[in-house]
């Protein structure tokens, strides 16, 4: 049985959509790159609708593909993307705006 992890501070604030999902993998993992397969299981999208959101990803050039390895490509986010920039600060800008709230609220006495 899949233990269903928590939603990271962007999807709790932009939404749960498989596009989001995956730049929520991205986000947190945009130093290396990832074969299809992988992005699909990290992510938990399925393979048939990451195959339908790449072509936009490509074409927006969001993701970009790296290299082949055997019959693999492997994708990664482009960090060139002004888009792509932007969307790493606003989710960690959310994380930590996420975590320091939490604590302030910790710290107020009942």
């Amino acid at each position: 049985m899949k233990i269903k992890k928590d939603k990271s501070a962007f999807l709790e604030y932009v939404g749960d959509t498989p596009q989001l999902r995956i730049l929520d993998f991205f986000i947190g993992n945009h130093f290396f790159d990832f074969p299809l397969t992988e992005i699909a299981r990290e992510s938990e999208v399925s393979y048939n609708s990451l195959k339908a959101v790449l072509p936009k990803f490509l074409e927006r050039e969001i993701l970009i593909k790296s290299r082949r390895v055997g019959k693999s490509d492997y994708y990664k986010f482009n960090m060139e993307n002004e888009f792509v920039k932007n969307i790493i600060k606003i989710a960690w800008s959310l994380t930590k705006r996420n975590v320091l709230g939490e604590t302030k609220k910790q710290l107020i006495p009942a």
